[in-house]
């Protein structure tokens, strides 16, 4: 999802610890060592890392660099390959019924339990050969001065691999600013003993 979109579902971060003032030198990169890979070529399931805000095809920020003013602007792509499950089973059926055609001519009344795995697989490895990769990306907006970044989606697997990405790339770790945390961080740690024991209020 743009974050220029018109519309958008965001989610806000807080950098755990400090930042030190020489990593935003080593940000672009950091950014082209964890980028995205392509797995158009290969059978791969699936491939995520950072590409150009501007351009999810640039992943050596040719086109525009990531610093837009005082911010660092880059998104996650996550390419995934989706073979539908009723397609996987009906070539499934087709090679274990050519295999145990086989297996009779030979004077075989079975398939073993590890062969009809092995074909399972090579079924799914020629179905992924046959699909193209579906893209997604999610941009980030990294504030340098206040050090909050704000992911344009609010979907729970993709708030994960961006946050496992991001700790991988930066050594940062995020938190989500929860309303909860929002208040903590506006009140101090000496609210959180109050801030624990509240209880919703039903407006019905």
């Amino acid at each position: 999802m743009s974050i220029l979109s018109t519309s958008l579902g965001l989610t806000r971060y807080r950098v755990v610890e400090d930042i030190p003032d020489s990593l935003w030198r080593e940000v672009p990169k950091r950014l082209a060592d964890n980028a995205f890979r392509d797995i158009d070529d290969c059978v791969d399931e699936r491939s995520f890392g950072w590409c150009n805000l501007d351009n999810m095809l640039d992943m050596q920020w040719a086109d525009s660099p990531p610093e837009k003013g005082h911010y660092m602007c880059f998104s996650l792509r996550l390419d995934t390959r989706r073979i539908p499950p009723a397609v996987f089973k009906k070539h499934c059926m087709i090679a274990l019924a050519n295999e145990l055609s086989q297996a009779k001519a030979e004077g075989k009344s079975f398939i073993s339990k590890d062969r009809r795995r092995e074909i399972k697989d090579q079924v799914m490895l020629r179905l992924r050969a046959r699909s193209l990769p579906v893209p997604a990306v999610f941009d980030a907006v990294w504030n340098t001065q206040s050090g909050r970044v704000v992911l344009a989606t609010t979907n729970a697997k993709a708030r994960a691999l961006f946050e496992d990405h991001f700790n991988l790339s930066f050594g940062l770790e995020l938190e989500a600013l929860t309303p909860f945390a929002l208040a903590t961080d506006m009140l101090g740690e000496a609210a959180v003993a109050r801030l624990e024991t509240l209880e919703p209020t039903s407006f019905i």
